[in-house]
């Protein structure tokens, strides 16, 4: 079949997500340039695994990887009403993440692949987050993307299924990881991003002075550190805050965030409108903190003053989940591409590194 062929045929993919604490399967069915038809999209949580430990445990991630993947996989096939001869290709993460759970995923989306003689796609972790708005919007390339999570904070241009122009990134840590830090360190439990965000809402966010690093600078990187050395002190100068003190450092530390992103978004802006003169400029934020409410809220403004279109995944495709990495293999098997088996898993893989075969 001609890769113009492939292009427009419907395409049925398996895809599965091990990067992190989420073991996840989903199968989608679809083609570029149409929102495709999610079939199932099966999520395990291992949020109760990690809790007492205020953070994901490499470890304990990859042994329950082991433990449910196959089950997990098997759901997904059944709630698709599919088998696995009626696959197109087979999609996995490999990379980036914690090593050990990314092997788990791989591995086993290479056995099925080989096993059913389908073609086998490497999906970039990020890749699957900067596709996934095109599960559910009629999006056109290029796009502006805000990609933010627990261990990634970016700003780039997607401009296809394999071509991204990253503007900047976190030069120290990021925008999730500082979330986590705020709430572990008010005693708010893991995860910590949806918890600040709860009792911010019943907080002053102008209670606390905080910095925003960066801001006001040229260039579109991040920093965090200074942010969540603030929040240290924040934190120890009222040793055990009442639950009022704990919503204003909650709410004060979510405003300075907000702030942040806004001015490092709004020079993206200008950096994406300088080098793509496309009249339709939309700007899409994804991962796991672009469930943040109020985040949505500011971009959405931002948006509303530059003449860009504001997008986000629904709620439950901004986390990690395996419909995003099915989608992302679709998108490169319609292309033609698809990957050898021995394909390497990578804890890091930046996605302006991600080219086609």
């Amino acid at each position: 079949m001609t890769k113009a062929a492939k292009s427009q045929q419907e395409l049925t993919v398996l895809g599965i997500e091990t990067s992190c604490d989420e073991t996840a399967a989903a199968v989608v069915r679809g083609r570029p340039g149409a929102v495709p038809t999610i079939l199932s999209n099966v999520i395990l949580s291992q949020v109760d695994e990690h809790r007492d430990y205020g953070g994901v445990v490499p470890e304990i991630a990859a042994r329950a990887h082991i433990d449910h993947l196959d089950r997990i996989v098997r759901e997904a096939m059944a709630g698709a009403g599919v088998a696995f001869e009626d696959l197109d290709g087979i999609a996995g993460t490999a990379g980036p993440g914690l090593i050990g759970g990314v092997i788990v995923g791989l591995m086993t989306a290479k056995s099925i692949a080989f096993c059913h003689k389908k073609p086998f796609l490497a999906v970039n972790h990020l890749a699957g987050h900067a596709l996934s708005p095109r599960l559910t919007e009629d999006l056109p390339f290029p796009y502006l993307l805000l990609l933010v999570s627990g261990g990634h904070c970016q700003l780039l241009a997607v401009e296809g299924p394999e071509a991204y122009t990253r503007y900047g990134t976190t030069i120290d840590d990021a925008v999730g990881e500082a979330f986590d830090k705020t709430a572990k360190l008010l005693g708010l439990g893991y995860p910590g991003g949806p918890a600040v965000q709860r009792i911010a809402e019943q907080g002053n966010p102008d209670a606390i002075d905080l910095p925003r690093p960066l801001t006001g600078r040229p260039g579109c990187d991040f920093s965090f550190s200074g942010l969540k050395t603030a929040i240290a002190r924040a934190a120890d100068a009222v040793r055990a805050p009442s639950a009022q003190e704990a919503a204003d450092i909650a709410a004060s530390f979510q405003a300075a965030v907000c702030d942040v992103i806004e001015d490092r978004s709004g020079n993206a802006m200008e950096q994406f409108t300088q080098a793509h003169s496309t009249s339709d400029r939309t700007l899409v934020v994804a991962g796991g903190v672009a469930a943040n409410t109020a985040i949505r809220e500011r971009l959405n403004d931002l948006c509303a003053r530059n003449g860009f279109r504001f997008v986000a995944p629904p709620l439950h495709l901004c986390t990690d989940n395996a419909a995003m990495i099915a989608w992302a293999g679709i998108e490169r098997l319609a292309l033609g591409h698809s990957d050898p088996f021995d394909v390497s898993p990578r804890a890091r893989w930046p996605l302006a590194e991600t080219a086609g075969n």
